[in-house]
């Protein structure tokens, strides 16, 4: 059985698109001032699609760049399409064109996600033990990322936790290969053990095609509402975080919550 239960949210909501990344760059900032303080690295989960591409461009721009500790910073990926590197639908070519060649950080630093080749479950068990490796681990044991970057799809999906796929219930497994038929395609995913023990995880949403989904899931008064059905929730309903989910919505995602 799901356990149902509402989402702990840092909700806010910008005027436009431009004023959510700038949002958004100030929280990663923040966050990675204090993990570099405190624990001498920071370690954070990339989220691809179209809406993280803005948020990366920004914080290579001089103004945010030269607030980062790039030597101490070390870059995840929380999904991967079953694609080469350099494909067009690559997570890992977006945010390498858009940040990671743009600003000085250690190649050694960067790690993304081999999700071609036809051998998904071997690449995932690789990934895997890479998170166990490099990440520390927190009291239960289990690896934790400083900061878990989201999108969220129209469809309540994050990561590449689609609805109705068998990985939402994966306990066991910090990464694994996932098969989503809307799109009939592989991918590989990290799960809600990873997700759900990051220090912070922070959902980006903007454009109109989210406001339905984001009505669904915060309702017209803008409070996060419970699974309404523990037999197909919406994946992102499933997010049970240590500390309250940072929400960033532009206005267009918004309109339909006060």
């Amino acid at each position: 059985m799901i356990t149902q239960h509402s989402l702990p949210t840092d909700l806010s909501v910008s005027v436009d698109i431009d004023a959510l990344y700038k949002l958004a760059a100030s929280h990663w900032v923040n966050l990675a001032r204090q993990a570099v303080a405190t624990r001498g690295a920071f370690h954070v989960a990339l989220a691809g699609g179209s809406t993280p591409r803005g948020l990366y461009q920004l914080l290579a721009t001089p103004d945010y760049c030269e607030r980062i500790a790039w030597a101490q910073t070390q870059i995840y990926f929380g999904d991967e399409r079953a694609v080469p590197p350099d494909h067009a639908d690559s997570n890992y070519r977006m945010a390498r064109e858009a940040l990671l060649q743009q600003v000085p950080i250690p190649a050694a630093n960067i790690h993304r996600m081999v999700a071609h080749g036809g051998a998904l479950a071997e690449g995932a068990a690789r990934y895997q033990r890479l998170l166990e490796t490099a990440l520390p681990a927190s009291a239960n044991g289990i690896p934790q990322l400083d900061l878990l970057l989201l999108g969220i799809g129209p469809d309540g999906h994050i990561a590449s936790l689609f609805p109705d796929t068998a990985i939402l219930d994966e306990q066991h497994a910090l990464v694994a290969p996932v098969y989503v038929d809307k799109f009939n395609s592989w991918r590989m995913s990290i799960t809600f053990p990873v997700i759900n023990n990051a220090r912070r995880v922070m959902v980006l949403a903007a454009g109109e095609s989210k406001a339905s989904i984001i009505a669904e899931l915060f309702g017209a008064d803008g409070e996060a509402i419970s699974a309404k059905s523990t037999n197909n929730p919406y994946p992102v309903q499933r997010i049970a975080p240590l500390q309250p989910v940072i929400w960033l919505l532009d206005s267009a995602a918004a309109q339909r919550i006060t």
